[in-house]
């Protein structure tokens, strides 16, 4: 077993408890109001970090939003730590996942594509996390833009890939458990979108809870990497040495194509001697 496994491991494990750590120092900073809160007012006489007692007034300002979250020091250092840290992460566990499908079987476009779409991912993850959506909504909402959709289209080629190289039994249980994830994790981010540019304040908050169910289902899916990894060698590290050369299955076939252009020419030779 390959100690690359702690890898893909340790990125949900870093990354969602860390932005619970951020959700808790908002919340301890009274930035944003609890996720358990689903009253919202138009406007509040002060604004909720002036507010003290057991009741708080909120408004859509203080909605949950892991964005949102994220807005305000002390806790938005914390958050751009988070997610440049989990950038890296994420484009490394791509790098992996990508050489190891070469050698282990052949590169073909799912792969290709997956790893394309990760490191898109990864890049707007970095937008999403250094620019605040108060101090620069434009990029952070494109960032967001780039980090969600290409998340989601990376999960749904994985998916497919893990069911095309699936041999054992025991690699098509892990295809369906990443195709279930994929199919709540879509569910999650079309009511998220969908919620989110509706004016209800109760639309608005179920928004900000299904937006923190996809990132929580998308960590995860990255954590069942760790099956792969588990088989990993310092080959993995050799195909991504010589640029991605051809797998086991590319050799073969490559060496099949010698044999039979040998064979056919063996008959000439033995009538010329």
């Amino acid at each position: 077993m390959s100690l690359w496994m702690i890898l893909p491991v340790s990125l949900p494990a870093l990354t969602i408890t860390g932005i619970w750590v951020v959700y808790a120092m908002a919340l301890y900073n009274q930035h944003v109001c609890p996720v358990e809160n689903w009253l919202y007012n138009q406007s509040c006489e002060e604004e909720l970090p002036l507010q003290r007692g057991p009741t708080l007034c909120c408004t859509l300002d203080n909605v949950p939003l892991i964005s949102k979250c994220g807005t305000l020091p002390p806790e938005s250092c914390f958050f751009s730590l988070i997610c440049s840290t989990g950038s890296f992460m994420v484009m490394v566990i791509v790098l992996l996942r990508y050489a190891h499908v070469i050698e282990k079987h052949q590169n073909c476009v799912l792969n290709t594509a997956s790893l394309s779409t990760g490191w898109i991912c990864a890049a707007g993850l970095i937008i999403v996390g250094n620019f605040q959506v108060d101090n620069a909504k434009v990029l952070h909402y494109v960032g967001a833009g780039v980090a969600f959709p290409t998340s989601m289209l990376f999960v749904c080629l994985q998916s497919a890939l893990t069911y095309r190289l699936a041999k054992t039994q025991c690699e098509y249980s892990v295809g369906h458990l990443r195709l279930a994830m994929s199919l709540m994790a879509f569910v999650a981010l079309v009511l998220s979108g969908v919620f989110f540019v509706q004016e209800s304040f109760v639309l608005q908050h179920a928004s900000a809870i299904f937006e923190w169910v996809f990132c929580v289902i998308i960590m995860l899916f990255y954590g069942t990497f760790a099956f792969e990894f588990a088989g990993m060698s310092s080959n993995t590290m050799m195909v991504l040495a010589q640029g991605g050369s051809l797998g086991p299955g590319g050799r073969a076939h490559k060496m099949e194509g010698l044999g039979g252009h040998a064979s056919a020419h063996q008959p000439e030779s033995m009538s010329v001697l």
